[in-house]
């Protein structure tokens, strides 16, 4: 049976953290602020933005939310963007993805302050995880290293495959395997057999966005599994990409749907969010 990787936990314990970190910085006269932007009525995005307020409140980190029309101009979405970079309360932002057609999101993530980019997007940051030199990691693949980092399971000299290439998990989950000394391999739509692959994976990170994808057949016996995916099946069930009653026996450690990647993920917002809250606070002659 295979050890389950429990993200809630993990998050538990890097939260109980976070909230005394937090404490100290109130001692010193600063709170961490972070700013969450929602273009449009996406139901899924206003899930996730409640999750996120509700997660700042619950450590005593100052949020603040701003909802713009889906039909808003992108000039009004950047002058808000402008006010927000001058503003010294607020550490972090946020613009909540998907944005709506007439939006340039590549614009939108270049126009905010590296150093209030707590999504960790924006080139400045980017090119510094590919240096090795980095101040905030991209949220899921940050919290995918640290439940690794939770159970022990060091990738140096192993095999890892990613299976997915976006800029948001795969791309920057590559590069971190690579700085944690793993070799890397990068599955995508235009890979030949893919299956082939994925069976030499000693690590395997599933990131494609498609429901139970990852299959027994796929996985070699004894790897560790990551699951990114966060999906609905035809029963409205949630599940990920791998299919979890398949390979679970097969395996040694696998990360479940829900209850594994996900909860990192937003913790790890909290994490860029104070620790923009340190570097801009000492910018601004504060100590922290």
């Amino acid at each position: 049976m295979a050890q389950i990787l429990d993200g809630k936990l993990v998050s538990q314990k890097m939260r109980e953290r976070l909230r005394r970190e937090v404490e100290e910085l109130a001692v010193e006269g600063i709170v961490p602020g972070l700013a969450v932007v929602l273009v449009g009525n996406d139901v899924g995005s206003q899930v996730y933005v409640r999750n996120k307020t509700q997660a700042c409140e619950e450590l005593g980190i100052r949020s603040w939310q701003y909802n713009l029309p889906a039909d808003a101009a992108q000039d009004t979405l950047l002058e808000l963007i402008e006010t927000l970079n001058a503003d010294p309360e607020v550490h972090g932002i946020l613009v909540q993805s998907p944005l709506p057609e007439q939006i340039d999101e590549a614009l939108v993530t270049n126009y905010i302050r590296p150093e209030k980019d707590v999504d960790a997007f924006h080139p400045f940051n980017v090119g510094r995880i590919m240096l090795g030199d980095y101040t905030y990691l991209p949220c899921t693949p940050a919290g995918i290293m640290e439940i690794l980092r939770e159970y022990g399971i060091d990738p140096a000299g192993k095999h890892c495959v990613v299976v997915g290439r976006s800029h948001i998990v795969g791309r920057p989950m590559s590069m971190l395997m690579l700085h944690a000394n793993a070799t890397v391999t990068i599955c995508h739509s235009h890979t030949r057999d893919l299956a082939s692959h994925t069976r030499q994976a000693d690590i395997l990170v599933a990131a494609v966005g498609r429901e139970r994808f990852i299959t027994a057949d796929m996985v070699k016996e004894g790897a560790v599994v990551i699951d990114v995916g966060m999906n609905r099946d035809s029963e409205g069930k949630l599940c990920g990409d791998v299919d979890f009653a398949g390979v679970e026996p097969r395996v040694s450690a696998i990360t479940p749907v829900p209850g594994g990647v996900g909860p990192m993920t937003i913790t790890e917002l909290l994490q860029n969010t104070v620790t923009a809250a340190k570097i801009l606070s000492k910018k601004a002659g504060k100590p922290s």
